[in-house]
């Protein structure tokens, strides 16, 4: 089996950076399948743009724009890319980086696929902020808090809790669903869910569900076909200048401006 070097990505690496325990990397697929292999640090894969397939000892994930995937260190697994164009930025994590901040490493284990849409809008700041100089100080931040962001207790969740989460995290459209859908859907009292969803979901719904919304806009960025209106209206934005307002309050950006940045497209 392959044992993979401190940013060795297989691919097309187009920007490589280390800083204080993180190397960082933006990297164009290029190979038709990677076989078995493991990286010597745990790291992230986000998938920028086009397709991949990663399977684990456990899972095969089918991944596209916007997917999220962790692998602890020496944790096997392999990759197959269909045909097109795919890039991923990745970060690695020494275990010199979790002893400086007193973090323990096996926060995460094993390989997983982190479906939060928080993670991900978190990795969207980590990858905007590598492409800014002086960038460590930063990164670190947003890195710690999305660690923060993966201890959500599991224990005791109530069978409509468990439910809610896998139709929000897996169906395509749940940032598009009503109170009443949701409730309907797993059987409880709207007003039920309204008030119980912070206490398992740590935030509103309505926050979570425009977190969603955010998140599903990102991952549509790469389209060539689609403007930046038409990704609005498909993620359920009551206008543009609504969803402009509601991005850069995450972002920090525009979404004209971080188009540009994520894939050179200015429109």
């Amino acid at each position: 089996m392959l044992a993979r070097q401190t940013g060795e990505i297989f691919g097309q690496t187009n920007q490589f950076l280390q800083q204080n325990g993180l190397t960082l990397t933006d990297t164009e697929y290029t190979l038709p399948e990677v076989d078995w292999h493991y990286h010597e640090n745990a790291y992230f894969t986000f998938i920028l743009q086009g397709q991949v397939i990663e399977g684990n000892k456990k899972e095969v994930y089918h991944c596209g724009p916007g997917d999220l995937l962790f692998h602890h260190w020496q944790d096997a697994h392999y990759n197959i890319k269909p045909p097109g164009f795919t890039r991923g930025f990745h970060i690695e994590i020494n275990t010199d980086w979790f002893t400086q901040y007193d973090l323990p490493s096996n926060l995460i284990e094993g390989s997983v696929r982190l479906k939060d849409p928080r993670l991900k809008l978190q990795m969207y700041r980590i990858f905007r902020e590598s492409k800014e100089l002086d960038c460590s100080a930063a990164i670190d931040a947003l890195l710690i808090e999305l660690f923060s962001g993966t201890i959500i207790k599991t224990d005791n969740l109530p069978s409509w809790a468990g439910k809610l989460r896998e139709l929000l995290h897996d169906d395509r459209e749940s940032h598009l669903y009503t109170l009443k859908e949701l409730a309907a859907a797993v059987e409880i009292h709207p007003v039920h869910l309204s008030r119980a969803f912070p206490v398992y979901f740590n935030t509103r719904l309505s926050d979570y569900q425009r977190q969603l919304k955010l998140q599903k806009a990102l991952s549509l960025f790469g389209n060539k076909n689609l403007t930046l209106s038409a990704i609005a209206a498909t993620c359920g934005f009551a206008d543009q200048s609504h969803f402009i307002r509601q991005f850069k309050q995450v972002q920090k950006i525009t979404p004209l401006a971080y188009r540009k940045m994520l894939t050179g497209f200015y429109f």
